[in-house]
């Protein structure tokens, strides 16, 4: 029988590629999906490599023909982790560009509801009987700060995503799991919301000892995936010790 199989979305860096390499170190079959043709066939390559299973697939979340396309080819998915999204500009709510926030909303909401409504069907059909659908949201979707309306709108909008889709499977065997990390220094997160300015992006780490690595997030979605199938862990909110709240960080002079 096939292999237990996680589709990662957003995988060709930061929290997806970590998650990838930890589930499959798990033993599942890892498919890859993002845009980037280049990054998820390197990192399936190394997976491969390592004498893991793993195939990668190229895919814009937020083109819906495209997504049902990607999940008619799947012979399984017992594992759904939407992780693909992203903030854009800092603008306050007055002067903020309207296609920034239309995009954050494509992504972050609309990419996770096309690949979960196209996948809800193979992973409530799960052989092993633990269908999950894992959103990847932020304690931005629980908060809000200044500057960050359209992320946190975005955000807001996956988080009650999550929280209905769970209202209307209760019963069914999928679980649905939200992880919403508070700061996580990756390499390119804060970089391509602030364009490539990188005195900016670095300014958001500046004085925190340890910010949360894409590795300590891909590590609470690597142990709630697996769980026995009965347990659902609804919401974990993981944040580094130096944050107390999306406006209340500690930074060292």
């Amino acid at each position: 029988m096939t292999n237990r199989t996680a589709v990662i979305s957003g995988a060709s860096s930061g929290i997806g590629a970590a998650t990838a390499r930890q589930l499959a170190a798990a033993g599942y079959r890892v498919v890859l999906t993002a845009r980037r043709r280049d990054r998820i066939g390197a990192l399936a390559a190394e997976l491969t490599d390592a004498g893991h299973d793993a195939v990668a697939h190229p895919l814009d979340v937020t083109d819906r023909a495209a997504v049902d396309a990607f999940a008619a080819g799947l012979d399984r998915c017992d594992v759904l982790v939407n992780n693909a999204g992203g903030a854009l500009g800092s603008d306050p709510v007055a002067t903020g560009d309207p296609a920034d926030w239309r995009q954050m909303y494509e992504v972050n909401v609309l990419g996770v509801l096309h690949l979960t409504q196209a996948l809800l069907p193979a992973l409530a059909a799960s052989p092993s009987g633990e269908g999950t659908v894992v959103i990847v949201s932020s304690t931005a979707g629980h908060g809000t700060y200044e500057g960050g309306g359209g992320y946190v709108a975005a955000k807001h909008g996956a988080h009650v995503l999550a929280e209905t889709l769970r209202l209307e499977l209760c019963g069914e065997p999928v679980r649905v799991i939200e992880i919403a990390p508070g700061m996580v220094k990756t390499d390119e997160f804060a970089l391509t919301r602030f364009r490539g300015d990188a005195e900016r992006a670095a300014k958001v780490y500046e004085g925190v000892a340890e910010p949360l690595t894409a590795e300590d997030v891909a590590d609470t979605i690597a142990w709630t995936v697996t769980r026995p199938p009965h347990v659902n862990v609804d919401l974990l909110v993981v944040r580094p010790r130096a944050q107390a709240s999306n406006s209340k960080v500690h930074r060292e002079r």
